[in-house]
């Protein structure tokens, strides 16, 4: 019996000819994520076992992304302390303000990442790198700070569940509407702590952008990591990133999954989640007409040039809705700019969006958008839970870029074809 992309990934890193799911290994890792909310703790831990110095300095990222540009005191306080370790440990990768991103958004831009790799991070959605061939998932800052000391973590194999888009995908249908639908269809807990792995011809004409969307919500069904087979779009996406040497595995044809589901994507219109759980995934046909006080575009899910072009393009010669306030958050300092240079920024700001700096922000109600009792937002970002952006009276409806934008534009839940 042959063995899945994930189980080669974490056999090579153990050391070991093959693994099978359920088996505990030590396996060494190739870059190590922590972030302003995480790393903090890690450090403490770090410190507390007597650890002296990092591994590898050149394998640990420290991304300032959650509270920065920093809202209070506390919020400082924690980035000093990930200042701090840095330079102590003359960590490579510690990114500033003016140099940072959302981290899931930073790291692949940055060539951090590459097929074959084996990345923990402290955030769940660590789970975004499979879809550059790697092996990548969220873990305890406890874990983290293990890690950072030795290179090494444990794992538990996981078991594979094989997800297969056939067909060509609607227009506005993209690699959010596909991971809400697969949600839709197994739930919030269809894949606990197992492998999602994404194949078919749906998602070999997926751009490596949509293919990250996916992935990053890989957690929203509970799974141990997502991962997608590393092919030439792969390859172009590397090559002006990096230099890094990689290899470019995939499963076997003899490999043994869990579970395999075939969907039909021409038959996949925009989906809506609906609060309080992704789970709650409908097409928008069925869920439109629902008013609206919020808009966010934007996250590790949806912060990409690709989704803020795609929001440009329903705003452009169009105003958001009286009474909706809409939010623009670029993934990183780099798709900002480039989104200065496209126009798209001007588009925005003309249809009455703002504009924000890079960072996490109203994804986990942190600041740059919180809600009130009894809003209600559309928003690109990857959980809905009761108080998540907000009151714990408020809602949130995740969407993809194009449904977000339109509903923008109508001041309710809408279709994009219905405002261009």
């Amino acid at each position: 019996m042959g063995m899945t992309l994930t189980e080669k990934i974490l056999a090579k890193h153990a050391g070991r000819d093959r693994v099978r799911p359920g088996d505990f290994i030590v396996a060494r890792v190739d870059l190590v994520l922590g972030n302003d909310i995480t790393a903090p703790v890690a450090i403490a831990e770090f410190e507390r076992i007597g650890a002296t110095r990092v591994f590898d300095p050149d394998k640990i990222a420290l991304v300032p992304d959650h509270f920065t540009p920093n809202k209070d005191i506390k919020s400082a306080e924690q980035v000093r302390i990930m200042r701090e370790f840095a330079k102590k440990h003359g960590i490579t990768h510690f990114f500033e303000i003016g140099e940072m991103g959302i981290e899931h958004c930073l790291l692949p831009e940055k060539g951090m990442v590459v097929p074959g790799d084996l990345v923990v991070g402290a955030d769940s959605h660590t789970c975004t790198y499979g879809a550059l061939g790697a092996f990548s998932t969220g873990v305890g800052s406890t874990d983290i700070a293990a890690a950072m000391a030795t290179g090494e973590l444990w794992f538990r194999v996981p078991e594979t569940i094989r997800f297969v888009f056939r067909g060509s995908l609607k227009p506005w249908v993209g690699g959010k509407d596909l991971i809400l639908y697969t949600i839709g269809k197994i739930g919030v807990d269809g894949a606990r702590y197992k492998a999602m792995e994404f194949a078919g011809e749906a998602i070999s004409s997926l751009s490596v952008e949509g293919r990250l969307t996916m992935a990053n919500m890989a957690i929203e069904a509970g799974g141990k990591n997502g991962i997608f087979m590393p092919d030439q779009k792969t390859v172009e996406y590397l090559l002006e990133r990096t230099d890094r040497e990689y290899e470019l595995l995939e499963s076997d044809a003899d490999a043994e999954y869990s579970e395999v589901y075939e969907f039909d994507a021409s038959e996949i219109e925009p989906q809506v989640a609906l609060p309080h759980l992704p789970e709650n995934a409908r097409p928008v046909s069925e869920v439109k007409g629902i008013q609206i006080d919020q808009v966010v575009i934007g996250s590790c899910t949806n912060g990409r040039i690709e989704d803020l072009r795609e929001a440009a393009a329903i705003l452009r010669n169009k105003k958001v809705a009286r009474g909706v306030r809409c939010i623009i958050i670029p993934g990183t300092q780099s798709v900002y700019l480039q989104a200065v240079r496209e126009g798209l920024v001007e588009v925005f700001v003309e249809a009455g969006a703002v504009v924000s700096t890079p960072t996490c922000g109203p994804c986990l109600g942190g600041h740059m958008g919180v809600l009130a009792a009894g809003e209600r937002a559309v928003s690109t970002t990857n959980r809905n839970f009761v108080g998540r952006m907000g009151h714990p009276k408020s809602e949130v409806y995740l969407a993809g870029p194009a449904v977000a934008a339109a509903s923008a534009v109508a001041g309710e839940i809408v279709g994009p074809e219905e405002v261009v």
